[in-house]
């Protein structure tokens, strides 16, 4: 157990926490939610001990094995799965021994290495960092690359499967789905359910967040409150106890009003002096319930375009990718009418980037041709956009560029506009956090007031705030709209169509992000093998055949009915534990029973995961059958 008694923390001569009190069980899974600045990398650093409290205490018990995620990554000669396979220190200690004695032919020694190796379950080691590699989207031919041929985000998603390579009884993420996308992010998302020990995770993806924490430590206004479920039940149970607060400070105040009242005027009436005595010592005991502080919502529009032409862009026949060799897109057939608010979805390096180069023309068509109206004025947003912003310069200085006539007073009011008001739009941008590298981002391609926005991953390191408002800017947008995120929560909010990205293709996606999301897990099943269809078969063979096939697809259904019945056991037994942790005096009574259930809510949704995807590959292979 993790235990917070009166902690306080400060940076430099800000207090950031104080007076936090909050104990996280073994097994539990805590999303660390707070606005930027709030204290949530903060905190981390304390529980990996880097810094220390100001006042209280923090009790991280003993021996406890921390894993985290590594900020730089070095420029090494190392293969990616060597540098993975590192994350767990001994068992690639133990390996690198095995490897010296069998080279220099030291037998007892290498007896000694393999006893080691075999005691930590390690010889599969390589296959699991091969597995995280896979599922971060590193394709066969990368495991052996040097991890000094990895770009940054590349290198980002290393040190992860190098953090979930690491045995550990807490794994702490801070912004673990920065630099992947949406299919890496759900792999993730899977792995993290089936982590069997403590998890701490500070994240801006609400979906991200629903599918793996259990409990919500909020960080606001100095202070921290920890919340039972995930971060949807999170924000309810906020939403109702800031209403309760609110409702009851508004009752305190009337009451208030009503005594003072009386007091004034009755105080210096001798026959009513012992009631105006009784009302000012029931003025002293009011409670002095404080009034909600809602702090200020972050809020911008995307102006309104000049033109809005009917039909904007258009591919035809086109192949896309990199001269003179690397097709990537093959035959595209795409257009972007007015108002259309497209999302584009597919697997890792299946070409989502190249298409959306290829729209904004950025990459010529390697064949076929790309027509763009005359009038479209495309607002590009790339994944590289934040970091080309120029060391420095200031936000004033990058708008000016892009409207050196326009007065300074209409600059400074239009960055006032996206929170860069007063002095702080003449501070270099080199001090500036991600987030707001990339609000100033979007203030410069908004500037130009364009009619068609493409986005490429414009949520990487966005708040969760800042991504709402982005949501809703793009909803009040009137300009049409093409979108690439992982953050499937905008996705779903602000785009009515998808188009798939895989496979050389490019096609429109008849389903919802919960259809893709399922088509993905399905993919890499293998191929169905089938039977000539000029083959010569027996009729009696044929009929025998088809009565076992019939037979094999009513076993396959029992099997199917039987886990999903499993499954909803599983569902209410975590719902009852749910009520039990709902119930406050839980928490008065010993932390050994709290302890046991967590275990137990770890176990059941480990069971459950289970249970999904032998349901899943119990469906595929019905669908195999039937098809």
């Amino acid at each position: 157990m993790i235990a917070f008694h009166d902690f306080a923390l400060r940076r430099g001569g800000h207090l950031l926490l104080a007076g936090v009190d909050a104990a996280l069980h073994d097994g539990w899974k805590v999303g660390v939610a707070g606005r930027n600045g709030s204290g949530k990398s903060s905190l981390f650093a304390a529980v990996l001990g880097t810094v220390e409290a100001d006042a209280g205490a923090l009790d991280v018990p003993t021996g406890l094995r921390i894993a985290s995620v590594a900020q730089e990554t070095p420029a090494l000669p190392d293969a990616a799965i060597d540098y993975v396979l590192g994350g767990d220190v001994e068992l690639a200690s133990a390996l690198a021994d095995e490897a010296r004695a069998q080279a220099s032919g030291q037998h007892a020694a290498a007896a000694v290495a393999h006893q080691r190796i075999d005691a930590l379950s390690g010889y599969d080691g390589r296959a699991r960092a091969g597995r995280l590699l896979h599922g971060l989207g590193f394709k066969p031919t990368d495991h052996e690359r040097p991890v000094a041929e990895f770009s940054g985000g590349w290198r980002a998603r290393l040190n992860l499967a190098r953090a979930l390579m690491a045995p550990s009884d807490l794994l702490l993420l801070d912004e673990p789905t920065n630099h992947l996308d949406l299919d890496a992010v759900l792999w993730l998302e899977q792995w993290l359910r089936r982590y069997p020990r403590t998890l701490m995770v500070i994240s801006h993806d609400r979906e991200f967040l629903d599918g793996t924490v259990d409990h919500v430590l909020h960080l606001e206004q100095g202070g921290a409150r920890l919340y039972t479920g995930n971060y949807s039940d999170f924000e309810r149970q906020r939403a109702e106890r800031l209403q309760q607060q609110q409702s009851a400070h508004a009752r305190e105040q009337a009451e208030r009003t009503h005594l003072e009242a009386f007091i004034n005027r009755f105080r210096a009436k001798a026959t009513k002096a012992r009631q105006a005595q009784s009302r000012i010592k029931r003025l002293e005991k009011l409670a002095g319930t404080e009034a909600v502080r809602s702090e200020r919502a972050f809020e911008f529009r995307f102006p309104q375009p000049e033109r809005l032409p009917q039909s904007m862009l258009k591919l035809e026949h086109v192949d896309a990718g990199y001269p003179p060799a690397a097709k990537i897109l093959s035959d595209v057939r795409f257009s972007v009418q007015a108002g259309d608010r497209i999302g584009l979805l597919g697997p890792n390096g299946a070409g989502k980037s190249t298409l959306v180069k290829t729209l904004v023309g950025e990459l010529a068509p390697m064949a076929g041709e790309r027509h763009a109206h005359k009038d479209v004025a495309i607002g590009y947003f790339a994944q590289h956009t934040v970091e080309n912003l120029r060391a420095g310069e200031t936000p004033f200085d990058h708008l000016r560029e892009l409207a050196p006539n326009a007065p300074p007073q209409t600059l400074r009011d239009w960055l006032g506009k996206w929170h860069f008001a007063g002095e702080r739009a003449f501070e270099p941008v080199d001090g500036f956090s991600g987030g707001e590298r990339a609000r100033l981002a979007l203030a410069l391609i908004a500037w130009d007031k364009p009619n068609l926005l493409v986005l490429d991953e414009p949520t990487n390191h966005l708040d969760l705030d800042m991504r709402g408002a982005l949501a809703d800017a793009l909803n009040e947008y009137p300009g049409a709209l093409v979108l690439v995120a992982h953050d499937r929560h905008l996705l779903g909010l602000v785009c009515d169509s998808f188009w798939r990205v895989a496979d050389g293709r490019v096609e429109p996606f008849d389903g919802d992000l919960d259809d893709y999301a399922r088509w993905l897990r399905g993919r890499g099943g293998g191929a169905r093998e089938t039977a000539s269809a000029t083959a010569t078969v027996d009729p009696r063979e044929r009929r025998r055949e088809a009565a076992a096939e019939r037979e094999r697809q009513r076993g396959m259904r029992k099997r199917l009915e039987k886990i999903e019945a499993r499954i909803a056991a599983t569902d209410s037994e975590l719902a009852g534990l749910e009520q039990r942790l709902a119930d406050p005096a839980i928490y008065e009574g010993p932390t050994a029973e709290l302890a046991r259930i967590g275990r137990q809510q770890n176990t059941l949704r480990e069971a459950k995961a289970q249970l999904e995807d032998e349901w899943l590959r119990c469906c595929e292979e019905l669908e195999a059958v039937i098809a």
